[in-house]
């Protein structure tokens, strides 16, 4: 296992970031030839997510989130009377809830494994602020051989 925390400073209350080459990056210097990539937040109101980076798109899930869950809604996270917490940030929580923050994505061949539109993106939900990305590669090594072939042909892994 080989792992980073990569490092986002952000600039807007909402944005995205893609760190689609980034993680590449990572999973290349890993030295890991078949596995799992784990990409995951370190916090409660940033989600890291797979979709198409695509400027009209990436619009649309802004008004998604402000849609689905409304900033002047009267979330008990934002009420004194129920919480110590005075960033007024309840809406940045549940929107990172409903977007998630972690994704795995496959290793094979030292790189990783992705649809042809999908982008790896963390959204920045509660800014500007500095954020923070833990990339662990898990796997097989280049050059270490173990597993064995089934009768179909395809290798397993032991």
């Amino acid at each position: 296992m080989v792992g980073e925390v990569l490092h986002c400073d952000t600039q807007q209350k909402v944005e995205f970031v893609n760190l689609t080459e980034l993680v590449e990056a990572q999973v290349r210097e890993s030295g890991m030839y078949e596995g799992i990539a784990l990409v995951q937040s370190m916090h409660s109101t940033a989600a890291v997510f797979l979709n198409e980076w695509q400027d009209a798109l990436l619009q649309d899930f802004r008004t998604l989130m402000e849609q689905s869950v409304r900033s002047d809604a009267p979330w008990r996270h934002n009420d004194p009377r129920y919480s110590d917490c005075d960033r007024g940030n309840a809406a940045s929580h549940l929107r990172a809830l409903l977007l998630g923050t972690s994704v795995v994505l496959s290793v094979c061949g030292g790189k990783l494994v992705r649809g042809q539109w999908q982008s790896v993106i963390l959204a920045e939900l509660d800014g500007p602020r500095r954020r923070s990305v833990s990339v662990q590669v898990f796997g097989r090594p280049a050059g270490v051989r173990h597993g064995r072939e089934g009768r179909s042909g395809r290798r397993w892994l032991e």
